[in-house]
């Protein structure tokens, strides 16, 4: 343990870095005297660290583990809750849907701070929940106290530029990352990624394409962080590289071609600037992301209008399948937008409105936000029927009842 320490310390020195009292402190102790608990905690981070979502599953599952073993380790709790955190805000709800990932962020978080008042880690996580709720100046408060009780820590001082990147300050967000950087040159992937952000939306492009295919080559299994660094290749005007990296990531994602210009949209509107996320969307489109999962396409002339929406589901249940597979689904909904949404995966109570000429559901994922779609009439050798597409799903179905 005290190795491990003793280093962090001397890099922070060599960077003109004065560790905080809280800081020198637990250096100078191990994070538990249990080692099996040790081990466990070792293991999840190791696993967490690649951003896999087998990973990532199997880390909580650690996690756990380290914390029934030792309920004093301060240091694993802190690192459960800096996974979780990591599972909601990027909408992973095959792991953990977002509600329960949101409390157990919290509640995790919260018990690593009683156990140890000075860690930095729980204000770095309040921090993240803070600017995904777009409440940007609590979370720059939440950050900076974390980095002033952690000034040399680079899980740290990524949070601080992950919050500086969505509240629009990029300046502040590239100097917190090029430090976490310099601490650890050996950044997980999942940080790596922040830092690849950070420089695609300053315009440091060849800065951003060396981190994002350093990301790439350390978790070449994870489709989120290839299809990033197709923005970047076509930022940099290499459209068929970034047209290579977007086909790659999506063939690599957990549910191969689920990912979308649609979901970049809903999961980026945390973004204060809109010309900041509208720089990622453009960079994507351009790498030929297509707009809705699985590349889904309709017939605009057999498009519903609102009208048609409303009088065609509310107060209804449809019966569908779900792209890809074809798995069976059920959307029941009532006369006053009540819903819940069943497959052979997945259970979501919702409520469900018609926005123009477009249907949305409104649940506790996506951070409460409307994830909005079309509704097309189809009209092939099957029967016909309807369907529904949004950044979460594509679902032909017909109303039954």
């Amino acid at each position: 343990f005290a190795v491990q320490h003793e280093m962090s310390g001397e890099i922070a020195k060599a960077l003109g870095m004065q560790p905080s009292a809280a800081e020198s402190e637990r250096m100078a102790r191990p994070p538990t005297e249990n080692l099996e608990a040790y081990d466990f905690y070792l293991r999840a981070e190791q696993t967490a660290r690649t951003g896999r979502r087998d990973g990532l599953r199997e880390a909580l599952t650690l996690y756990d583990k380290a914390e029934q073993l030792d309920p004093a380790f301060a240091e694993a709790f802190a690192a459960d809750a800096s996974t979780t955190v990591y599972i909601w805000r990027e909408s992973f709800n095959d792991i953990m849907q977002s509600a329960p990932a949101r409390k157990r962020a919290y509640e995790k978080a919260s018990r690593a701070l009683q156990l140890d008042p000075d860690l930095s880690s729980p204000y770095a996580i309040l921090g993240i929940m803070q600017v995904v709720d777009r409440r940007y100046e609590e979370a720059i408060a939440s950050v900076e106290r974390a980095v002033a009780l952690g000034p040399g820590d680079a899980e740290t001082q990524i949070a601080l530029g992950y919050v500086q990147l969505f509240a629009g300050s990029h300046a502040e967000a590239a100097e917190a990352v090029e430090t976490a950087l310099r601490l650890d040159p050996n950044l997980s992937p999942v940080n790596r990624q922040i830092a690849g952000l950070v420089f695609l939306i300053q315009g440091s492009n060849d800065r951003a394409i060396e981190a994002l295919e350093r990301t790439r080559d350390d978790a070449p299994s994870v489709g989120d962080f290839t299809i990033t660094l197709g923005a970047a290749y076509a930022r940099a005007g290499r459209l068929q590289d970034a047209r290579a990296a977007v086909a790659e990531g999506l063939g690599a994602m957990s549910t191969p071609g689920f990912d979308s210009l649609s979901a970049y949209r809903l999961n980026g509107a945390q973004y204060r600037n809109p010309q900041d996320l509208a720089l990622i969307v453009d960079a994507l489109q351009q790498a030929g992301l297509p707009e809705w999962p699985f590349g889904f396409t309709g017939d605009e002339h057999n498009r519903l209008k609102g009208k048609e929406i409303a009088s065609l589901v509310l107060g209804h249940t449809l019966q569908g399948q779900l792209e890809p597979g074809l798995q069976p689904a059920f959307l029941q909904i009532g006369s006053d937008g009540k819903a819940a949404f069943r497959s052979t995966t997945r259970l979501v109570t919702e409520t469900v409105r018609v926005d123009g000429d477009l249907l949305c559901e409104l649940s506790e994922n996506m951070f409460g936000r409307p994830d909005c779609g079309p509704v097309y009439k189809r009209h092939d050798d099957g029967g016909g029927g309807y369907s529904f597409v949004n950044s979460s799903k594509v679902f032909h179905f017909t109303v039954v009842q």
